[in-house]
This record gives structure tokens, C-alpha cells and sequence, in this order.
């Protein structure tokens, strides 16, 4: 057993023994609050959930009015004929000059192939609009000489078959004109 200042310290074999010294309040500082219990039931967490309170509106209002009062506003590039204008001001307004008329430009063109596909876009619903009306008038027009034709066959089977034979040699064979026939056969 030796003793250095005024600490005891114990060498048993390899192991050194030290006497440490009590914490007590700094321990105890270091760790957070423990809940406090509103509810009888025992909780495991550390700290007490509480929901934030939510902001008005006025207050977010009068911070980035604040926010907008404060920003300085500054201009980089004064161009003009001004006594501080250096030599290369001019090459700066060349070069801002000919990206804004690069910039209106291209807005031109966008506009100008926008307008094109509406117009296109409005010939094409229009035309088929148009082909969707003639196939509906013939599509008609081809249901009412069948119905024409069924009707004359019925009067031809109760009466004579001089009318059937007639009738069928003025429509060309039982064609509708435009290329389709009472069979679904399809003739010109």
C-alpha cells in the first residue's frame, strides 16, 4: 500500500484500486426533467409530449413586412451616362441588350408554335366533325332504303313477283349506291 498526496491508492496483484469522489449535484444536473404526472398511469418517456402553438397569421405578416423593410436593395449594373461608367460598360450593354432580344425572341417563336397546334388542333376536330356528319347522313340514307326495299318485298311476296323482279333491277342487284349491299357483300 503506498500513498501519494493526499489520495489513498490500493495495488492489489495488477489491479489499482482509487477512491472516487461522490457526485452529487452535477450528476443530477446532466440528465434531463422527469415528466410531471397528470395522468395516474405511469409513463416510460423522459419528457412530456406538448404540441406547439400555432403561429398567427398577423405575426408571419409582420415579420416579412420587417423582412421586406430591411432587405437593401442594391443595382449592380448601372449602365447610362454616368461619370463612374468605365470603359467596359458599354460591351456589358451590348451583351444584356442582345440576351433580351434573344429572350423576346424565343417567347415569339413559343407563342408563335402554340398558336399554330390551337389552329391545327381546331381544322382537325372541325373535319372530323364534318366526315363524323356525312357518315351519319349516308349511314341514314342507307337504313332507309333498306327499310324502303324490306317494305317493298313484303308487298311483292303477298302480291306478285312481276314487282320483285323490278324492283330489284332499278337498285342495281340490292346495292345502296355506295358500294354496300343488303348481303354485307360489298360491291362496286
Amino acid at each position: 500500500m503506498s500513498s501519494t498526496n493526499s489520495k489513498t491508492v490500493i495495488i492489489e496483484g495488477d489491479s489499482q484500486l482509487v477512491p472516487v469522489p461522490k457526485r452529487t449535484q452535477s450528476f443530477s444536473s446532466s440528465l434531463p426533467p422527469l415528466p410531471i404526472a397528470k395522468n395516474p398511469t405511469p409513463s416510460t418517456a423522459l419528457v412530456e409530449y406538448t404540441s406547439k402553438p400555432v403561429k398567427e397569421e398577423e405575426d408571419l405578416e409582420i415579420k416579412l413586412r420587417r423582412i421586406i423593410d430591411n432587405v437593401p436593395v442594391r443595382v449592380n449594373n448601372t449602365s447610362g451616362s454616368s461619370a463612374g461608367s468605365g470603359s467596359g460598360d458599354f460591351h456589358q450593354y451590348r451583351q444584356m441588350r442582345r440576351k433580351e432580344q434573344d429572350r423576346l425572341a424565343r417567347m415569339d417563336a413559343h407563342y408563335e408554335k402554340v398558336k399554330e397546334v390551337e389552329e391545327f388542333n381546331l381544322r382537325r376536330d372541325e373535319r372530323l366533325r364534318d366526315a363524323e356528319d356525312r357518315t351519319a347522313r349516308k349511314r341514314l340514307k342507307r337504313q332507309k332504303k333498306k327499310m324502303k326495299k324490306k317494305g317493298k318485298r313484303c308487298k311483292v311476296s303477298s302480291g306478285g313477283g312481276e314487282e320483285k323482279s323490278k324492283d330489284e333491277s332499278e337498285d342495281g342487284g340490292g346495292s345502296d349506291g355506295d358500294g354496300h349491299s343488303d348481303d354485307g357483300v360489298w360491291r362496286k
